[in-house]
């Protein structure tokens, strides 16, 4: 063996030194990857959302939230081919199926997305005045800067990649510790997930549009692409990625249902201003309090972060590393002075939200239907076959976002 170099055996095969480190490099970026998706769906709105949820279906919430999680495996899985296999992003793909179509998606995606960081802002600030009876504007300030600071140096991915997989494991193990305080009716919530009482479309409908809407739908498969993860020879990689992100987010909605079921079926309601803070606090006192803070502040950072990143990877293009970071911490400065202006003049983004709401629902069937399209192109999939269950379950997810574009504009007109 050469100087230097060292063998072990994995999978009944040896590989060299060189090899073990670029596994292990893939592997690493494979779960950054995942977990960038997750937690950039996991924000103050999801939180907020599901407690809702819970508190109006009950046990049969079980039911929506098994059958997002597949439409969500169905969207995220053709995303992530598409994108990983052609190298090319989101709106790279659009523009090369309808001409043009790039530049809507990107000013739809990358508006929505400054609109929500926004209001992921809040959530920090939020979650810092309840902790530490921080002010809203210095709190927004401080969590701003923790996000910008991690785009600062070289390897920024590596960061962004480690701090989602730190606070997103941490939002994880606190919210097991509530659902063991609280003693949910596992049972029965096993049970109304396949045979439920209640079921409701619109709440399904509304989970899709908050796991796979706008930006969301392009965090993890942009990440894996800056990580050099492309081509059919991924393929494997690509696959387990999306599952697993979709799954991490499903185990992170599964918990936090049945924490807050374990308080609702108590006889608490909660109030309509923070359900997240009374739904802890209620079942799990004080400690409970501290832990609905630490999850609500993590879930929003880190939506900061992930909606960032991925909409400078819309306007960025292929530029390098220095630039990009630059480009990124200059959107969360911006967005943190909106917040500030908005704070002071008192002033509540809902319009702008229900603006930027409303035109990533309208767009999504398109980006979805665009994508399979994609998926079947040979002048951008080279060689590669999509496999029909593949297509399927796409057809499914894309069906789902035509209702929600249509309940979204109904509300309107």
């Amino acid at each position: 063996m050469a100087r230097g170099e060292w063998e072990t055996v994995y999978r009944g095969r040896i590989l060299t030194a060189r090899e073990h480190r670029g596994k292990s490099s893939r592997s690493g970026i494979l779960s950054g990857a995942a977990f960038l998706m997750a937690v950039s769906a996991i924000g103050p709105g999801f939180l907020t959302q599901t407690t809702h949820f819970t508190a109006r279906l009950g046990a049969s919430f079980a039911f929506a939230i098994v059958v997002s999680v597949i439409i969500d495996i169905g969207a995220q899985l053709n995303t992530w081919r598409v994108i990983c296999i052609s190298a090319r992003r989101g709106h790279e793909v659009a523009a090369a199926i309808v001409p043009g179509l790039g530049w809507i998606v990107t000013g739809v995606i990358v508006f929505g997305s400054f609109v929500f960081n926004v209001g992921n802002v809040s959530g920090c600030a939020l979650a810092l005045e309840s902790l530490f009876g921080l002010d809203q504007m210095l709190g927004a300030s401080l969590s701003a800067l923790v996000a910008m600071a991690l785009f600062l140096r070289r390897r920024m991915l590596r960061r962004v990649d480690w701090f989602s997989q730190i606070l997103g494991g941490t939002m994880i193990i606190l919210m097991a510790y509530i659902l063991l305080t609280t003693g949910p009716p596992i049972g029965d919530a096993a049970r109304q997930a396949i045979w439920p009482e209640t079921v409701d479309v619109f709440t399904i409908v509304t989970l899709v549009g908050g796991t796979i809407g706008g930006y969301i739908m392009f965090s993890g498969a942009h990440r894996l692409l800056d990580g050099g993860i492309r081509g059919t020879e991924h393929l494997a990689i690509i696959t387990k990625g999306s599952i697993r992100g979709v799954i991490i987010t499903g185990l992170m909605r599964v918990m936090l249902f049945l924490a807050v079921l374990g308080v609702v079926r108590g006889g608490v309601a909660l109030g309509e201003a923070t359900p997240v803070f009374d739904a802890f606090r209620a079942g799990a006192g004080q400690m409970g309090f501290i832990v609905s803070g630490l999850v609500f502040w993590s879930a929003a950072i880190t939506s900061v972060v992930g909606c960032s990143y991925t909409s400078i990877s819309f306007l960025s293009g292929r530029a390098d590393e220095r630039r990009q970071s630059r480009l990124i911490i200059g959107f969360i400065a911006l967005t943190l002075a909106v917040t500030l202006l908005f704070r002071r003049a008192g002033w509540q983004p809902t319009q702008l939200l229900i603006i930027a709401g409303t035109a990533n629902g309208a767009l999504m069937p398109i980006i979805l239907g665009v994508i399979l399209v994609a998926a079947y192109r040979r002048s951008l999939m080279g060689g590669y076959r999509h496999p029909w269950w593949a297509g399927m379950l796409g057809l499914v997810a894309w069906l789902t976002t035509v209702v929600m574009a249509y309940s979204t504009l109904a509300r309107l007109f």
